[in-house]
Parts: C-alpha cells; sequence; structure tokens
C-alpha cells in the first residue's frame, strides 16, 4: 500500500501491528490505520457506490433521499422520481406537492421533497444545472453536507474525502483511531491518518464492514478480519463495546 510501513508477510498477509496496550504516539497510530486499510481492502476489494445513477445529477438525489433511509429503499424510489424528473431544471419547476409522492416510501419525504425542489433551484440557477465540484460549492447546496459532498466528489469527481456515515463515526471510534463524536472531527483524525489515495475506499469499506460484520449490538468479532487491530475486540477483552 502506497505511504503504509505495513510489513507483509511471504504468504502476503499483512503482520499486524500489536492493539496498543498504553495510549499510542501518533506515529504507532498511522501505522495500525494503515494495516486497518490494508485489511478492509483485501476484504473488500471492489468498492462501488450502492445508490444507482446514471449521471452525476442523479447521485446527488439519490445522497440527499439516503439520509437516514436505506440503500435499498432509495434505489426502489429513484426510478420513478428520475423519469418524472430527469435533470435539475424538471426538477426546479416542480412543486413539493408533486415531488413528495414520488418519494413518499422514505422517511422524512416531506422534509427531502423541500430540500431536492431547493438544491434543484440552486443548480439552475448557480451552476447551469450542473453538480459543482468543489466542497464549498457542494455544501452550499440545499440537503448537503459534507457527507453527501465527499460522496458526490469521490464517487463523481475522483476526489478523495472521508465519509463520515453512522457506520463510519462508530467504527471508527470502536477501532480507537479517534474520540471524536462530531463527524467534523472525525473526518480530520482520520484524514491525518491516511495518504489522500486511500480516503474514499477506506470510509466506504468501513461502512460496507459496519453493516456486514461490525454491527451496532452484536459485533461478528469472531468473523472480523480487524479483530487483531481492534481495542474494542470482544473475544479478547470479555467485555461489551462502550460504543
Amino acid at each position: 500500500m502506497p505511504g503504509s510501513n505495513v510489513n507483509l508477510q511471504r504468504s502476503g498477509s499483512p503482520r499486524l501491528p500489536s492493539v496498543p496496550r498504553k495510549k499510542e504516539t501518533q506515529r504507532e497510530k498511522t501505522v495500525r490505520a494503515a494495516a486497518i486499510a490494508t485489511c478492509l481492502a483485501r476484504s473488500y476489494p471492489e468498492v462501488q457506490c450502492p445508490l444507482r445513477h446514471e449521471n452525476t445529477f442523479q447521485l446527488l438525489v439519490a445522497v440527499i433521499l439516503s439520509a437516514q433511509c436505506t440503500d435499498a429503499a432509495v434505489n426502489k424510489a429513484t426510478p420513478a422520481l428520475f423519469r418524472q424528473f430527469p435533470d435539475a431544471a424538471s426538477l426546479s419547476r416542480a412543486s413539493t406537492a408533486e415531488i413528495e409522492p414520488v418519494i413518499r416510501s422514505l422517511g422524512l419525504y416531506r422534509a427531502k421533497a423541500k430540500s431536492l425542489q431547493s438544491c434543484a433551484r440552486q443548480l439552475v440557477e448557480r451552476f447551469n444545472g450542473e453538480v459543482p465540484a468543489t466542497m464549498a460549492e457542494l455544501t452550499g447546496l440545499a440537503g448537503v453536507g459534507r457527507k453527501t459532498a465527499n460522496v458526490i466528489l469521490g464517487h463523481a469527481f475522483g476526489k478523495p474525502g472521508i465519509v463520515v456515515d453512522t457506520h463510519c463515526r462508530r467504527l471508527s471510534r470502536r477501532l480507537g483511531l479517534t474520540r471524536q463524536q462530531d463527524p467534523t472531527k472525525i473526518e480530520q483524525n482520520l484524514n491525518r491518518l491516511l495518504p489522500s489515495s486511500e480516503w474514499t475506499g477506506f470510509s466506504h469499506r468501513l461502512i460496507i464492514h459496519g453493516r456486514q460484520v461490525c454491527l451496532a449490538r452484536r459485533p461478528a468479532c469472531e468473523n472480523c478480519a480487524l479483530r487483531e487491530l481492534c481495542p474494542s475486540n470482544t473475544l479478547r477483552n470479555g467485555r461489551k463495546l462502550t460504543w
């Protein structure tokens, strides 16, 4: 891995640094973060956005709709939405009364309809209907925070960024990579631990791992590729997780 100091055994598997029994130095934590990134990349080699879309506008809409909602539910709702409103111009002309029935199956659909309408109007008025490609411009759009912006930047424009959703937040704390609660501060902490080339892939793999293995209430530590790197490993310490 570029920028990694993890030694590889002859078998090709990483020689894992030991989980700290005392407070880690920044250097030690950086080495462990690199090992975690390596293990995640081997467990989930292909990283694709689970939200179905055909262009950047559709991706932006899907990510806005995904707040407090499953990707599967969003993927069921968006085909009809995109048929009716295929671009920012058509969505900007729609009333919330027209948008709401199409996304009624999703949580917070009334608030999301308002966000979509406002966002589409901003795209038309400020960016000629195109999705902008900078953090500052994206976060100036209705319904778009840093998490959404980093998804757009990473998947649509190839600009690396850490996507801190509920899974990334939970796992980065369990893994002892941050003690922060605020998503922006967590993003900053992870940015310092990993080279920028790893940011997008690392955070998305962490999200997948949180959904499939490191569950909130019943983490499957016995099946976890990160268990030797994790200070919260229940197999080792025999106690309940604190977060």
